[in-house]
């Protein structure tokens, strides 16, 4: 982690039921480094005390202080997952960078011919709240029919909104779909389930999901190689070692020539001797 130094808390801090010290800060900084590979920016304090004070009262503590030495010296595996949990950021949404969908159509045609017959697996790392697992599901069944031979491994770090990706279940106007892909791919809920939605099984049956932190050495559990891998905004979080500790796995989980897609402010250029520039956002393996 870069050398970094912790501000004063801001003013709208200080008439909180808890104290957020900036020693608190730099601890959970570091913490969340060690586990997640999240490199929080300074300035980070307001969202830190909104996130982790719900832990404090849940477990009873009454400073951070008291509630981060209780975490480190026996803090369980649960509780360490609600830290994590409360430290990742899910934000997502169906069809998000839609140009990557439409280049997906093409590519998924390209695997499969490449493929013959053989399954095409395909990773999205960020699964969040499941809407680009469910995305890139549809664009599959769209493209290449609901008896294509397609294993999607969804994953996330953070168990909460993998939960609710498991569940299917999404607000009837959730941005992003079309009327034909909401009559489509999704069954209309009734009486007390009236205005929900829930994703039909031809779509669910093509989706593992898993909790994964990119942070394990164990990247051999993932399974065989990967023809396509969506990892999208997540390296945004990393610095710059941590970047390129996660292209180094990713290329070694992926088939030759396989594709990467990545998120809209993430350029990863200076590794040129993983992955080479293939179109806007998108990777080919070397």
């Amino acid at each position: 982690m870069n050398p970094t130094y912790a501000l004063p808390p801001p003013a709208n801090l200080a008439d909180q039921e808890f104290t957020l010290t900036p020693q608190d800060f730099e601890r959970v900084r570091q913490l969340i480094y060690q586990r997640a590979g999240i490199s929080l920016h300074a300035g980070k304090q307001a969202m830190v005390y909104s996130r982790l004070s719900r832990r404090l009262r849940e477990t009873g503590h009454g400073s951070f202080a008291d509630y981060l030495k209780w975490l480190e010296q026996g803090g369980s595996d649960a509780e360490w997952q609600e830290f994590v949990n409360c430290l990742t950021t899910n934000l997502t949404a169906f069809f998000r960078e839609e140009h990557h969908f439409h280049a997906l159509v093409d590519d998924l045609r390209a695997r499969a011919a490449v493929n013959q017959g053989r399954p095409l697996r395909i990773w999205c790392n960020a699964a969040s709240t499941g809407e680009e697992p469910y995305s890139l599901a549809m664009t599959v069944v769209e493209t290449l029919g609901s008896s294509a031979s397609v294993k999607l491994v969804c994953s996330d770090i953070d168990t909460k909104v993998l939960a609710q990706a498991q569940r299917a279940v999404y607000p009837a106007d959730a941005r992003g779909l079309s009327p034909e892909r909401l009559r489509r791919h999704f069954m209309r809920g009734t009486a007390a389930n009236a205005g929900s939605i829930r994703v039909k099984p031809e779509l669910t049956r093509l989706i593992e999901f898993r909790t994964f932190n990119l942070m394990s050495p164990n990247w051999s559990a993932l399974g065989d190689p990967f023809d396509l891998v969506f990892c999208r905004n997540v390296m945004i979080y990393f610095d710059a070692p941590t970047q390129r500790k996660v292209l180094e796995r990713t290329h070694a989980v992926m088939k030759p020539g396989g594709l990467l897609y990545v998120g809209h402010s993430e350029n990863f250029t200076d590794s040129r001797d993983l992955f080479r520039l293939r179109g806007k956002t998108i990777y080919e393996r070397v």
